[in-house]
């Protein structure tokens, strides 16, 4: 039993889920449904170029603040470089004035002011293999980053062109609609099968028309109205033969008819004389 209920319960699912189908494609077929939606898709692929837009903006801001990094570095460096070559080049001169002093090798190399030419060198040259490596491997973000963008730019401007290809394709899917039905309806009016609103109201008001005048008959003959027109027209044509009749017979033009049914003006009238020969 409730296996049937069951059954019961999806076949009235089904049942309306096949009219809200049905109801739905005839929806659909609609020119203003059909643009609706053309323009609903539109507006969600412009919402994304918009926010495609902006994420590329932002690489493009990364990749702006890299390459001033490195612009930067690349300056600090050369900076650093040439505090190297002056730190080098006053180390020489400490060491020509110590040697021409008459100062050991050794002496000069343990002389304050060679050490502090040293140990300024060595500072910088660290400071340069730093900053360098950092700037190889900033290069190295900026030209997957410049990959990046240009990939995303070639997706932006794919995506550019579908939008303006929809703009299209609803132009044209809505044209293609509309002629479409015309000319079915134009057909279906050709093969007498048209469901125009205008034709349906006037076979309706023929048909009420045909169907009053069948009641009027209907009522004129339960009335008894044939019987009594006919009985006046019979009244009325039987005053008119009499008062002809005795109107002929007053002036004399209305033919005697005697007993043997012969008539002529042989025969005498009753009341005239006779006259002798």
């Amino acid at each position: 039993m409730f296996k049937a209920v069951g059954r019961y319960f999806r076949a009235i699912g089904y049942l309306f889920t096949g009219r809200i189908d049905a109801a739905r494609r005839a929806i659909s077929t609609s020119p203003h449904v059909i643009q609706a939606t053309f323009d609903s898709v539109i507006e969600d692929k412009r919402k994304s170029v918009h926010q495609y837009k902006d994420a590329i903006a932002r690489l493009i801001v990364q990749h702006e603040a890299k390459m001033s990094k490195i612009k930067a570095l690349t300056d600090e460096v050369n900076r650093l470089e040439q505090l190297k070559e002056g730190a080098a080049a006053k180390a020489r001169t400490v060491a020509q004035e110590m040697k021409a002093n008459g100062a050991t090798v050794e002496q000069i190399k343990q002389g304050e002011d060679y050490q502090k030419c040293m140990i300024a060198f060595n500072d910088f040259s660290a400071k340069v293999n730093e900053k360098t490596a950092r700037i190889a491997e900033l290069e190295a973000e900026v030209r997957e980053m410049d990959g990046n963008i240009t990939g995303h730019k070639v997706q932006l401007q794919q995506m550019l062109r579908e939008i303006d290809s929809l703009r299209e394709e609803a132009a044209t899917t809505v044209a293609e609609v509309i002629t479409a039905k015309e000319e079915r309806e134009l057909n279906d009016m050709l093969a007498g099968i048209s469901t125009d609103r205008t034709s349906k109201e006037l076979s309706d008001m023929r048909q009420l028309r045909e169907e009053m005048k069948a009641k009027a008959k209907v009522s004129k003959e339960l009335a008894g109205t044939d019987t009594k027109v006919q009985e006046a027209e019979f009244l009325d044509y039987a005053t008119k033969n009499v008062a002809t009749s005795e109107f002929d017979q007053l002036i004399g033009l209305a033919e005697q008819v005697d007993e043997g049914g012969d008539t002529g003006g042989g025969m005498e009238r009753e009341g005239e004389t006779k006259l002798p020969e």
